[in-house]
């Protein structure tokens, strides 16, 4: 598969890096500054030809453009996106004092730029059950489970949800796959040093569910890296 992973230098986005290439995948990481550094770095030596770092900035609508445009003219098609780059702003603040800025902010990474990858490699992607588009949300966005704090968050991945559901229908003729993922509450910048689950195992998880490993109920679109449906 060639699959695009964004906010793959660091956090789950990382792991995803490594476990899609273990398994043999093309791997085009996605990453905002113009070169790669540090472990993503590495993991490129690594898996020499399988992994490619892109300028990636899911606030940058021009270089989504640049890579979708790049990617035709080279006559690539895209088999997979995971939507991976997030940000989690305004934690433990109340509404009364929260600043409108982490509002914006979290929706222009964690929807606006979901919805720009989208946008242009969509039209990259061929049909069947094989392709996938799969959006990295959070069980804070469930209005089932709802609770009063980190709204800038949890309301941005209600709305990652909602486009999930969207496109799924959207694409439904044409056979592909896609689903809004809950990866657990895992070991990462966002997650804290306290959360108790592991991002590697977290991401193997997901790729298998790319790898379409994983048993889900087709009327599914919220789940979890097992598959399981979220509450809604």
């Amino acid at each position: 598969m060639n699959i695009v992973i964004t906010g793959a230098n660091r956090g789950l986005g990382y792991e995803l890096t490594l476990a899609a290439a273990q398994r043999g995948h093309k791997v085009i990481a996605g990453i905002r500054s113009s070169q790669p550094g540090g472990k993503l770095l590495e993991l490129i030596d690594l898996f020499p030809g399988q992994i490619g770092a892109v300028q990636l900035d899911v606030c940058n609508e021009e270089t989504i453009a640049r890579l979708a445009e790049r990617l035709l003219a080279e006559r690539q098609t895209v088999d997979a996106v995971i939507n991976n780059a997030g940000i989690l702003l305004g934690r433990g603040v109340a509404i009364e004092e929260m600043p409108m800025e982490d509002i914006v902010g979290s929706f222009e990474i964690n929807l606006f730029g979901p919805m720009m990858v989208i946008k242009h490699l969509l039209p990259l992607m061929t049909d069947g059950a094989l392709r996938a588009v799969l959006n990295i949300s959070s069980e804070a966005g469930s209005l089932t489970h709802a609770y009063g704090g980190d709204y800038p968050y949890a309301i941005s991945k209600t709305a990652i949800n909602m486009l999930s559901k969207q496109l799924k229908e959207y694409v439904k003729e044409r056979g592909i796959r896609v689903y809004a993922i809950h990866p657990g509450w895992i070991k990462t910048d966002m997650g804290g040093e306290k959360a108790p689950g592991d991002p590697a195992e977290s991401a193997r998880s997901i790729i298998d569910i790319l790898e379409m490993k994983t048993e889900i109920d087709p009327e599914c679109f919220f789940i979890n890296v097992k598959g399981e449906p979220m509450p809604i």
